[in-house]
């Protein structure tokens, strides 16, 4: 079994957010329904970091998830992205993904999961600057989801690998809330969506830093291609 990641699908089949209408962004959702089921097979996970679906409340995701369940294949693993703002309790969502059968969708969120020996943790994440009292709110926050991920992590055992929506270290700019709990936990990877675009691609910092390898994976940045993540990084 292997494990795939990508971030960032925008998905609008239930809800009027055509992603296509910007470049790169054609036909995206038939080129990433081809390459995912092309390298991706049943027995496989491919974990989602965010920016999920459009829709605004829990149930207009229907169609989306059902897409994400029934027609792309393995198990999935949801993270929460900043537009995903039909994310609900984990206590909420899991009743309505057994009421409409989505057998193949878990989330991440305080907690981690061990597949074939990496163990993946996360959270959203945030902006890098925290000066802003609200950002700073926020940041606090969201290193405590990851901390709690991480000790979740640490129970589990295997290699413990990062997962978060906004990039960690971006334009120069470093979130050290976020990477104080990677330096803290010895993680050794880290993947993150949210960038888009040409400009934005080129500001993401891919690469190592303080011991730990970095690497951007929005949707239209793999060009809607699942990277691998195990047994080997194929990106």
């Amino acid at each position: 079994m292997s494990v795939f990641a990508i971030g960032d699908l925008h998905l609008s089949l239930g809800t009027d957010k055509p992603m296509d209408v910007f470049r790169g962004w054609e036909n995206y959702v038939e080129r990433l329904t081809e390459n995912w089921n092309r390298v991706v097979s049943d027995e496989d996970t491919v974990i989602i970091p965010g920016d999920i679906s459009w829709a605004m409340k829990l149930e207009n995701t229907e169609a989306d998830l059902r897409y994400i369940n029934d027609t792309l294949h393995g198990n999935k693993i949801l993270l929460k992205g900043n537009h995903d703002y039909w994310w609900a309790t984990v206590g909420k969502m899991s009743r309505f993904f057994e009421e409409k059968g989505f057998d193949r969708i878990k989330i991440l969120f305080n907690n981690a999961f061990l597949i074939e020996g990496i163990c993946a943790v996360g959270s959203r994440g945030w902006i890098n600057d925290g000066t802003d009292p609200f950002d700073a709110k926020v940041l606090a926050r969201e290193e405590g989801r990851l901390r709690m991920s991480a000790d979740a992590g640490r129970k589990l055992g295997g290699e413990m690998i990062a997962f978060m929506h906004y990039p960690p270290l971006y334009n120069g700019e470093k979130n050290e809330s976020i990477l104080r709990v990677i330096r803290e936990y010895g993680i050794k990877r880290c993947y993150y969506g949210h960038v888009h675009g040409r400009s934005g691609h080129t500001k993401a910092f891919i690469g190592e830093y303080e011991g730990t390898e970095y690497k951007m994976i929005s949707a239209d940045y793999l060009g809607f291609m699942p990277v691998q993540i195990f047994p080997s990084d194929i990106s």
